[in-house]
């Protein structure tokens, strides 16, 4: 992609998304890597400069993730952030120790020099500090530019490296959308043109260059991810590709329908409906670990596409819908550096061998970057709206074993809920909401009779991109009308509750 790029390399910081997010919505590209990542990963890429993030480590641990040698090799500008300036200062031959006063929360900022890192940032300013090493010798030819009441060095500059000690991207240091645009624009000189329409353009050219005059299937759920990856590859080859919708028969109440239907009649995309109903159920039986299940399926949707390749003449790739926020929690890395949060089906659920090629031309977006560019190419809004749904479907949303008589109870109960938000206007103000069959069940009672049925857990959240989320304050009201149309509704379940928790430290799905 020669698109001008900010590499980010993870150390693991819990901050290190919100780097990649402050640069995005300035307009600037940028991509989160593993430090171990190898280095030909690159040579496609217009790299403009480096920024190390924060991590948990201490630079002088004997398994602490280093500095590669080709990033200093490229002489391209660096920005070390927390554990990323103290791997600079180790790098050059300064010193870093525990300290005796762990730095964390906001502090005062105190600019000593004139510095382009510093360009439109006033001289006393407020930073947020989360650490518990410090530089305390800088490496030779390092000069300090800032520091703080606790430190003699909250930031330093040599030639074309620099390195904070706060965190620049969280919303609690005042000037750190100024500090990372002052790197980004004035040191580095990135071109902040990552907008919709230049990624619609540049993203139909490369599907044309790679894909040639081979086939495609694309593996298409009626989520809004996939009907724009299908329709991006549509505007790009045309006849070339084929549509493949797979009802795994754990899809929401009439989905298969409604599905067809709008991607037919909205998208005009050729669509092929496979019925694979039993074949994932049977797969899917006795299994209840979340991590395995995600694992089946991605494995048995990868099946049911190669056997449709092969009704068709020269299929050389399967496209998905993969986002940005799917790479990152699956954590596809050679380190472990970061851990993985759950396997997406279509990310770390995959099987390592494949008889096709993937293409994901949503790969490096996040969600919210995906709705623009499906406003770009004016989709409908019916489908832009819908909110997300996994592509594991019912089976990561029924906790245990998936059986068809907790898929009916599942699908029942979630129809309501979807229903009577919608009834109280308040569907296009929620990111994300679904119910939830629990593994619990509990006493309770029904006319003059004890029962012993299902609990299910009703979640709405509000949220950008899916890598945080709220959730959403639903009314009293509209709560005790859901809760009493389920349980009178809805055989073999008798309590209802709703899930209060963000993420983190939640997940939005419950596995």
């Amino acid at each position: 992609m020669k698109q001008d790029t900010i590499i980010i390399l993870d150390y693991g910081s819990q901050y290190t998304r919100l780097i990649s997010r402050r640069l995005r919505e300035m307009n600037i590209f940028c991509d989160l890597v593993s430090p171990d990542i190898d280095r030909a990963f690159f040579d496609d890429r217009n790299i403009k400069g480096f920024i190390l993030s924060g991590g948990p480590n201490s630079v002088f641990d004997v398994e602490a993730p280093k500095l590669p040698e080709w990033v200093l090799d490229t002489k391209l500008p660096i920005l070390g952030i927390c554990y990323g300036m103290q791997l600079i200062a180790e790098r050059f031959y300064g010193s870093v120790e525990k300290s005796d006063k762990r730095e964390y929360g906001n502090a005062e900022l105190i600019i000593l020099n004139e510095n382009p890192l510093f360009s439109n940032v006033p001289k006393n300013n407020k930073v947020w500090m989360s650490h518990g090493d410090k530089v305390i010798e800088l490496p030779k030819k390092f000069n300090v530019i800032a520091k703080t009441s606790n430190s003699f060095c909250a930031a330093f500059n040599y030639e074309n490296i620099w390195g904070v000690q706060f965190h620049p991207e969280v919303d609690n240091t005042d000037y750190g959308v100024n500090i990372l645009s002052n790197f980004s624009r004035k040191i580095c000189n990135v071109n902040n043109n990552w907008n919709a329409q230049n990624f619609i353009n540049n993203t139909i050219a490369t599907i044309k260059d790679t894909v040639g005059k081979s086939n495609v299937i694309c593996g298409i759920s009626g989520g809004v991810d996939s009907s724009i990856a299908a329709t991006l590859i549509h505007m790009a080859i045309g006849k070339q590709l084929t549509s493949i919708f797979v009802d795994n028969g754990l899809l929401r109440k009439n989905e298969p329908e409604n599905v067809m239907s709008f991607l037919k009649k909205d998208l005009g995309l050729n669509v092929v409906k496979i019925d694979a109903k039993q074949r994932f159920i049977k797969k899917l039986k006795g299994i209840t670990d979340p991590e395995q299940k995600r694992k089946i399926i991605g494995k048995e949707f990868i099946k049911v596409f190669e056997l449709e390749a092969r009704k068709l003449k020269n299929v050389k790739y399967l496209a998905q819908g993969t986002l940005y926020s799917d790479v990152v929690e699956s954590a596809v890395t050679k380190s472990g550096h970061t851990s993985v949060i759950k396997s997406h089906h279509n990310v770390g659920g995959l099987p390592e061998k494949m008889n096709l090629e993937l293409l994901e031309p949503l790969r490096m977006l996040f969600k919210d970057e995906v709705r623009k560019i499906g406003k770009e190419m004016k989709i409908n809004n019916q489908i832009l709206d819908r909110h997300p749904f996994p592509g594991p479907g019912l089976a990561i949303r029924i906790m245990g074993e998936v059986t068809e008589e907790k898929l009916t109870i599942l699908r029942e109960a979630d129809e309501i809920f979807i229903n009577e938000i919608k009834k109280a206007n308040l569907y296009n103000k929620i990111w994300q909401a679904f119910a939830v069959l629990t593994n619990i069940q509990s006493v309770g009672v029904m006319g003059d009779n004890r029962t012993y049925e299902n609990c299910i857990a009703l979640r709405a959240v509000n949220s950008n991109d899916a890598m945080t989320a709220d959730w959403s304050n639903i009314s009293k009201d509209t709560l005790s009308t859901i809760s009493s149309r389920i349980i009178n509704e809805v055989s073999g379940v008798n309590r209802i509750v709703y899930d209060i928790t963000s993420k983190p430290p939640s997940t939005i799905e419950w596995e």
